[in-house]
C-alpha cells in the first residue's frame, strides 16, 4: 500500500473523516489478500492420482482436495527434472530463457522471482520442507560452491523470510505448524512446502510389513514390461504416493484448524515427472504431465475441472494476478486467473518443456540428454538432439526393477514393442504423438505423408520458441545431414 503521510497532507481541511473511510477500505483491502500455499510433490506425474481416475492410487486426501478446487487435466512442467523445473515456477520463464536448464544451476540474481514482488507488496515469503533447488546442490562439489558463491547465486536468505530444508516423513504436520507460527499475523503469506514423496528411493511395502498394494494385481501400462521386479517397483510407488496423501491430509487438517483454509489459495503440483519407466528425465507425457489441483474458497467453484493447457511458469503471473499485482514484463508464462474465476479463457496453444544435464553419467541418458519437446490439445513433438544415445532411465537405473528389464532384452525376453521403446539405437531424431488416440505414445508418427503439416507446423513452432528463448541447440525447423558431407539438406 502507498504511504499514507504525504496523502493527509494533501487532503482539504475538514476531511478527515473521508480519509479515515479510505484508511479502512485500504486495510481492509490489505487484510483481504490471498495467502498462497504451493505444496510441491517430488517426482509425481499425472494420473497416479484418485480424483485423475487411476484405479489402483489410494488418495482419499487429494482426492477431497480435488473435490474442493478445480483439476487440471493438462498441467505440464517445464523440464523433467526437479531444479529446472522449479526455477520456472519462480521466475514464470522456461529454463533455457534463465539460463537455468543444467541441473542445479540457480537463476541468476537478476531475474525476478514472483515472491520478490509479493514480498514487495507486504508478504511474507517462505521455503519450508523438502529441497526447494533454488540455491543448487545442497551438498555440491567445493568449486561449485565456491562458484555460485562468487557468483552471487547464494542469495536466498535476502530473497526470503524464511528458508528450511528437511524431510518429510509420514506426518509432516509438526514442521507444518511451527513454520505457520513463524508468520507474523498482520501478514499475508507465500509458503512453499515441498513433500520428499514420491521420490525414488520408494518406501517398501514388505520392510513396513504392509500389503496396501497387490502387485499382482496392478495395471501396467502397455508399455510396462510385465515382470515381477516391475510390478513390486510399481506397488512400492503407489504406497509411497499413498503417504504423499496422509501427510497432505495432515496438513490440510492444521490450515483448517488455525482458521486459514478460507483465505488461502492452496496448489498442489507435481514438480516433474516419476522416476519410472518413461517418466523422469524424458519429454514424454510420464516426464512432464503432472497432477495441478487449486483450491480457493469463494472463487474457484468446487468440483470443477479444467482441460487448458498450463505450464510450470504459468504459476508465477497467476499467483501475482490472484493477489492483485502487476505481473513483471519478464515473465513469460500465462496466467490462468480467468480459468479459476470460471471466466472464459482461450489458454494457450503449446507447452514447450526441454531436457539437459541431470546429476549422472555423460555418455548416458539419465545423465546427458539433449531434448526439447512441443504440445498441443491433442499433439506432441519431441526432438532429439543426442539420438546416438540409448535411453536410460534417471534414478531408476540401479534398482533391480530396471535391471530386470536389461536382463530380459540382454535374453531376447521382451517384446519387440519393449526393445523398441527402451532400448533402440538410435533413437529418432523427431517423434510425433497423437495424444488422443495413443495416450502412452507407442507409436512414433513423425515422417507419415497424411500428417506432414501438422509436424512441419509443430517444428517451426518449437523452433520460434527455442528461438526466443535463446535456446544453443540446432532448431528442429530444418532438416540436418546425417553426416558430415558438407552444406545442409533442405
Amino acid at each position: 500500500m502507498p504511504r499514507l503521510d504525504p496523502i493527509v497532507s494533501l487532503l482539504p481541511r475538514g476531511s478527515f473523516a473521508l480519509f479515515a473511510l479510505w484508511s479502512a477500505a485500504a486495510a481492509w483491502a490489505e487484510a483481504a489478500r490471498p495467502n498462497i500455499l504451493l505444496i510441491l510433490s517430488d517426482d509425481h506425474s499425472a494420473p497416479h492420482l484418485g480424483c485423475y481416475g487411476d484405479p489402483d492410487a489410494r488418495t482419499p486426501n487429494l482426492d477431497a482436495f480435488a473435490a474442493e478446487g478445480m483439476r487440471f487435466n493438462r498441467a505440464y512442467t517445464t523440464a523433467p527434472q526437479c531444479a529446472p523445473s522449479r526455477a520456472s515456477i519462480y521466475t514464470g520463464r522456461s529454463p533455457i530463457a534463465i539460463g537455468s536448464s543444467r541441473f542445479p544451476l540457480p537463476p541468476r540474481r537478476e531475474h525476478v522471482f514472483f515472491t520478490d514482488v509479493l514480498r514487495q507488496h507486504g508478504y511474507w515469503v517462505g521455503l519450508d520442507g523438502r529441497h526447494h533447488h533454488l540455491a543448487g546442490r545442497r551438498l555440491g562439489e567445493p568449486a561449485e560452491e565456491e562458484g555460485l558463491k562468487a557468483a552471487g547465486l547464494k542469495y536466498l536468505e535476502v530473497r526470503f523470510d524464511h528458508v528450511d530444508i528437511h524431510g518429510t516423513g509420514s506426518d509432516p504436520s509438526k514442521s507444518f505448524n511451527a513454520v505457520l507460527d513463524r508468520i507474523p499475523k498482520e501478514k499475508p503469506f507465500f509458503l512453499y512446502f515441498g513433500f520428499n514423496q514420491p521420490h525414488r528411493r520408494y518406501r517398501s511395502q514388505a520392510d513396513d510389513k504392509v500389503t496396501m498394494f497387490d502387485p499382482a494385481r496392478l495395471r501396467l501400462p502397455p508399455d510396462y514390461p510385465d515382470l515381477p521386479e516391475v510390478r513390486e517397483d510399481f506397488a512400492n510407488f503407489f504406497y509411497t504416493v499413498s503417504i504423499l496423501d496422509r501427510g497432505f491430509g495432515g496438513i490440510m487438517k492444521v490450515l483448517q484448524e488455525r482458521g486459514l483454509a478460507g483465505n488461502t489459495i492452496v496448489a498442489f503440483m507435481g514438480d516433474n515427472g516419476e522416476s519410472l519407466l518413461r517418466g523422469k528425465g524424458t519429454l514424454y507425457e510420464r516426464g512432464c504431465h503432472v497432477p495441478l489441483l487449486v483450491r480457493w474458497p469463494g472463487v474457484v467453484k468446487p468440483g470443477a475441472v479444467s482441460d487448458v493447457l498450463v505450464s510450470g511458469e504459468d504459476l508465477a503471473g497467476t499467483f501475482l494476478e490472484a493477489a492483485g499485482l502487476q505481473v513483471p514484463r519478464e515473465m513469460t508464462g500465462v496466467s490462468f486467473l480467468p480459468a479459476l474465476q470460471g471466466k472464459s479463457y482461450a489458454g494457450r496453444e503449446y507447452v514447450f518443456t526441454e531436457r539437459s544435464w541431470h546429476w549422472g553419467p555423460i555418455t548416458r541418458t539419465d545423465g546427458l540428454d539433449l531434448s526439447r519437446a512441443i504440445a498441443s490439445q491433442r499433439y506432441r513433438l519431441i526432438f532429439h538432439a543426442l539420438p546416438d544415445r540409448a535411453y536410460t532411465p534417471v534414478d531408476l537405473v540401479n534398482d533391480k526393477a530396471w535391471h530386470a528389464i536389461a536382463q530380459a532384452n540382454a535374453a531376447g525376453k521382451l517384446s519387440a514393442l519393449h526393445r523398441r521403446l527402451l532400448f533402440q539405437v538410435p533413437r529418432p531424431t523427431i517423434e510425433l504423438f497423437d495424444l488422443q488416440a495413443d495416450p502412452y505414445e507407442l507409436e512414433n508418427l513423425a515422417g507419415r505423408p497424411d500428417l506432414k503439416d501438422i509436424e512441419t507446423k509443430l517444428r517451426r513452432e518449437l523452433g520460434i520458441w527455442m528461438v526466443r528463448e535463446g535456446d544453443y541447440l540446432p532448431i528442429p525447423s530444418l532438416t540436418y545431414p546425417r553426416d558430415d558431407s558438407g552444406g545442409e539438406k533442405r
